[in-house]
């Protein structure tokens, strides 16, 4: 069987809607999470942009009462990969660059899960737009013009 190296893997196959499960520094929590691509373009952007699922949902919506068009809540019925119903807080959009995620997959540190549908990820596009604290630089790898 031919093994594929995970930078082809990965870079490959990266597209708006593709979901990773890994631990990230930047959480408090070291279990892993699952992260979103919303680039337009991921392929040729620098950086992914990535929201993470929350399943903590009442205390996501506290975190974010003042801003709630800036969250998004997914169904296990509306996402396969999901076990439970989960939130999206998008004032917390995530600059990572691929060769950070080759790395995880490289280490056994990541998995790739099914891709989530882009009606999903629109909602996520929409509510990073709307956010007061995500900087216009992630905002222009969303935006729909």
């Amino acid at each position: 069987m031919v093994e594929i190296p995970p930078e082809v893997q990965l870079k490959a196959t990266v597209k708006p809607g593709s979901v990773y499960y890994f631990p990230d520094d930047a959480l408090v929590s070291q279990d892993p999470h699952y992260f979103i691509v919303i680039n337009n373009n991921p392929i040729t952007d620098e950086t992914l942009l990535l929201v993470c699922s929350s399943s903590q949902i009442e205390k996501v919506k506290r975190r974010t009462r003042d801003w709630p068009e800036t969250t998004v809540e997914i169904k296990k019925t509306e996402y396969a990969g999901f076990t439970v119903d989960s939130i999206v807080n998008c004032n917390w959009a995530f600059s990572r660059k691929t060769d950070y995620l080759v790395q995880k997959l490289t280490d056994g540190e990541l998995r790739m899960m099914p891709e989530m549908d882009i009606v999903i990820v629109e909602k996520l596009r929409k509510a990073i737009m709307r956010s007061p604290k995500v900087e216009a630089g992630k905002k222009r790898l969303v935006s729909p013009w």
